[in-house]
């Protein structure tokens, strides 16, 4: 039985009508951490960070209303989708080409590298696999877009999506005052740190919060290198997707059910494509930004509306654990294909 089909008489709206309470408390969460990102010390955390940690006190205190469950669960999939997609409108080929081919491979050896590494541990530490995996994506691409749009294939719990984000948010957040320190004691020149902070931070303003405290060029260089780890976020879908099919064809020796292919990341793609191609004036460049930010963050508040105290804390150390061996993991290794590169 679904949900509309359970709810009294009274309480029935239109299909339509149905996603509105759902979508307007998201919109009213995301607004209010966009709100909290402008007033001093919250600024270095993003509105998706924001928005889903309002997500999860309103759930516990309050509590998610029967009738916006609907329009909740719309905004964890439609909104969620339809952001990613307009993230293809941030990003250009000419940006990777800037990096240039030694930066894009330290980037991809480094995200691959800590995928990888992260899913082992995970495994050795017994974490639940979904959740290691979602750290894993979050910790290795971008920070919470990353772990979102992994969840599309993952298919983990709310607690599993709040945990991963809880983790590259405080271990992003330490990383934002610990680089400068070491990149100013090791000496690095602007585009090598800027590059190690593009290819390891997690979270877009994370980098820009720690590249530009050793100047203009660092901070650009980062903000760059960030940028073409954000594109890789469609192939490592769009393969984790494909791992995920093959699995499920293994296990039930049929093709059945709907296979979890994220064809979403393709409209990312053409995006990516037709930024790379057209120029699009910097006020509606600007809005498009702005309206893209607030999509996720409506997705991030409609995850932590579903996600349950009690049940993160029943998770236990080694999640986080997990998260710190992973952010330590990915900073050593990029520091030392950037220094072997210089």
């Amino acid at each position: 039985m679904s949900l509309q089909e359970s709810l009294p008489s009274r309480l029935r709206l239109s299909p339509a009508l149905d996603l509105l309470p759902g979508l307007l408390l998201t919109a009213m969460l995301a607004a209010l951490a966009w709100s909290l990102h402008g007033l001093p010390l919250l600024g270095v955390f993003s509105p998706m960070i924001l928005a889903i940690l309002l997500g999860m006190v309103f759930h516990n205190l309050i509590g998610t209303p029967v009738r916006a469950r609907a329009g909740v669960a719309f905004a964890l999939r439609r909104v969620l989708r339809l952001g990613i997609i307009l993230l293809g409108l941030q990003l250009t080929a000419a940006q990777v080409a800037a990096v240039g081919a030694g930066g894009v491979a330290i980037i991809a050896a480094a995200l691959i590298g800590t995928f990888f590494f992260t899913k082992a541990v995970g495994r050795w530490l017994g974490i639940d696999p979904k959740l290691a995996e979602l750290i894993a994506a979050g910790t290795s691409i971008c920070g919470a877009s990353a772990v979102i749009a992994t969840n599309t294939v993952t298919r983990g719990r709310d607690e599993d999506v709040a945990y991963a984000v809880a983790c590259v948010t405080v271990f992003g957040s330490i990383a934002m005052f610990v680089y400068p320190l070491i990149g100013a004691a090791l000496h690095l020149d602007a585009q090598g740190y800027g590059l190690w902070t593009g290819s390891s931070i997690h979270e877009i303003a994370q980098v820009v919060a720690a590249a530009f405290q050793l100047g203009d060029e660092a901070g650009q260089a980062g903000t760059i290198a960030k940028l073409t780890r954000v594109m890789m976020l469609a192939p490592m879908i769009l393969a984790l997707g494909w791992v995920s099919m093959r699995s499920r064809v293994a296990h039930e020796h049929k093709h059945s059910g709907a296979l979890p292919l994220p064809w979403f990341i393709l409209g990312f793609l053409a995006l990516v494509g037709l930024n790379s191609v057209i120029e699009i004036d910097p006020p509606v460049r600007a809005a498009i930004v702005q309206f893209t930010g607030f999509l996720l963050a409506m997705a991030l508040a409609a995850m932590g509306l579903g996600a349950d105290f009690k049940k993160l804390v029943a998770a236990g150390p080694r999640p986080l654990l997990l998260g710190a061996v992973s952010s330590v993991f990915i900073s050593g290794f990029s520091l030392a294909l950037v220094v072997l590169a210089r």
